[in-house]
């Protein structure tokens, strides 16, 4: 088959399957803002939600006619068939779906026979009838109307002739889309493949045939492109696979696999490489932390940490991976670990501008595998392993020099618990300063700071100690703290790893400390972020 030339169309319903997806909800300002990146990004139709079937969809269409300037995608309203034994004039459903204004509507249809005699507690004869009036109705009023065709695959297993029946009910009277839909999931690709190719055969050019898998059986994109390339010339699914249960297809996959894989058309041209950034930002308004493995558009997806790979990659970039990630937005990244070897050291001083030598190099590896051994993950603290390499590289930081740290907690008589913690620093040296201890010339602070808990107490000494020399740490903030746990076997004793984010509104940054106590642990990731915050706030 010649892929080269045809066009897919994608259909996008992140906006309402995709919202079903378990913990996640999104106001109506969050949908307007989807579906001004689902448009950003290219894809064909933005299926916005169920008119009438609450007031937020309401809402959201008649917002959307006012607000957003589509350019490229076409909204589509989406609702059902009429009632059984009910008339298309009087069924509030097809009425809300032309009130919302859209000039596509997608209207499910029951098409194995199961659910029209057991959930419908109908005949066959009206199961069709319900499909041919509502098609009929819509497509008078002026609508392009597509027809998803729930649980297609099931049906057409047990009773291929209905299944049959119920898609010709809709290419007769005006469906200009006949959708297919493996509503539980569980069909499998070779499954997909003959009953598209038979639908098509059966339809002809009469109707595009379409697709809309769930992911049950982990196949949804692979289902899809089998559907494809059985004569499906429609695709539907949502951003990052959100959906209820196990998702739908996730268009962040199956649309690089169709244009990038078999040179199909599926976005406008120069769009495709928007899709990494169009992911994160959608993951980021509903609050849904994005898989950093997804395939494509995943932080990991380009992402090399074994040393042999790398060393490969340094001398061949497609060495080890199977598109130019740069395609589809998103970049090629080097870990640095326990496994890393000369190469990935280098690419890494490479990208930070930092001359390493072949000794600094080795030095660098050797502390690697000493400290993740005891518990460090420099995959996670990049603002860590920047440090590591440059004090490696012969760096040392000048700002300040803790001589000591001590935090007390203190129960009061009301059963509160207070921390206070003092904190003594040298800061670089004026003309009145002295030397300390250590020879080192500089003026000592001393301060001591009460907080709601250890951290915050020793973040708030210290920076009452750094803050009037270094008036930059006012833009340096923590923005999250987590402990683990690393071996629960020895109960209180046990190691504990410590990552602290920081951000200072223009770059965000984490570091590590690892120790037994849980206070030493804090207090070295913390003080590393105070330094990585100076050292490129200068």
């Amino acid at each position: 088959m010649d892929t080269t030339t045809r066009q897919v169309e994608v259909f996008d319903t992140t906006l309402r399957d995709g919202l079903q997806v378990e913990g996640v909800s999104a106001t109506v300002d969050d949908k307007l803002r989807i579906a001004a990146q689902l448009d950003h990004l290219g894809v064909h139709f933005i299926e916005g939600g169920w008119p009438g079937a609450n007031p937020k969809d309401v809402e959201f269409f008649a917002r959307a006619a006012r607000e957003l300037n589509l350019t490229t995608s076409t909204m589509v309203a989406f609702g059902s068939t009429r009632r059984p034994l009910g008339k298309v004039d009087d069924d509030a459903t097809l009425r809300n779906l032309l009130d919302a204004g859209t000039s596509a509507v997608c209207i499910v249809a029951k098409s194995w026979d199961y659910h029209v005699l057991e959930a419908l507690q109908t005949t066959l004869g009206e199961g069709e009838a319900m499909i041919a009036d509502s098609v009929a109705f819509l497509a008078k009023a002026g609508r392009m109307v597509m027809v998803d065709l729930e649980h297609f695959f099931d049906g057409y297993k047990r009773n291929p002739e209905f299944a049959l029946r119920a898609a010709e009910a809709a290419v007769v009277n005006g469906a200009s889309h006949l959708v297919l839909c493996d509503t539980n999931g569980g069909s499998l690709p070779f499954e997909v493949s003959a009953i598209v190719a038979a639908v098509k055969r059966h339809v002809g050019e009469d109707a595009i045939v379409g697709i809309h898998c769930h992911d049950d059986t982990g196949c949804a994109v692979a289902n899809s492109v089998a559907a494809v390339l059985a004569g499906a010339g429609h695709v539907q699914g949502t951003l990052n696979g959100l959906g209820e249960r196990t998702g739908n297809c996730n268009l962040t996959t199956v649309i690089p696999n169709l244009q990038l894989k078999l040179g199909m058309s599926c976005l406008p041209a120069g769009r495709i490489e928007r899709l990494t950034a169009v992911s994160h930002h959608v993951a980021e308004i509903l609050n849904r932390p994005l898989n950093p493995q997804a395939p494509y558009v995943g932080g990991s997806a380009f992402a090399h940490k074994a040393g042999l790979h790398v060393s490969a990659i340094k001398r061949a970039q497609d060495a080890y991976e199977h598109v130019d990630p740069e395609l589809v937005g998103n970049g090629t990244r080097f870990i640095v670990s326990e496994m890393a070897g000369r190469a990935t050291i280098e690419i890494k001083a490479d990208e930070l501008g930092l001359p390493m030598d072949g000794p600094a190099v080795n030095q660098v590896i050797d502390d690697l595998k000493r400290l993740e051994h005891e518990g460090y993950h420099f995959e996670a603290a990049d603002a860590s392993l920047e440090l590591l390499m440059r004090r490696a590289a012969g760096w040392e930081q000048s700002f300040f020099r803790v001589e000591s740290m001590r935090v007390i907690t203190d129960e009061l008589p009301n059963g509160v618990f207070t921390t206070e913690a003092t904190v003594k620093v040298w800061l670089p040296a004026d003309s009145a300063d002295g030397a300390d201890s250590a020879g080192d010339v500089g003026r000592r602070h001393v301060h001591t700071a009460e907080g709601n808990g250890p951290v915050n107490a020793i973040d708030t000494a210290l920076r009452a100690a750094l803050g009037r020399t270094f008036p930059q740490l006012a833009h340096v903030h923590l923005t999250d703290y987590k402990v683990r746990i690393l071996d629960g076997s020895t109960a209180t004793g046990a190691v504990t790893r410590v990552l602290i984010d920081f951000s200072n509104g223009e770059r965000s940054w984490t570091t590590i400390g690892v120790s037994p106590n849980i206070i030493e642990a804090s207090w070295r990731a913390l003080e590393e972020g105070i330094v990585y915050g100076l050292l490129h706030a200068s």
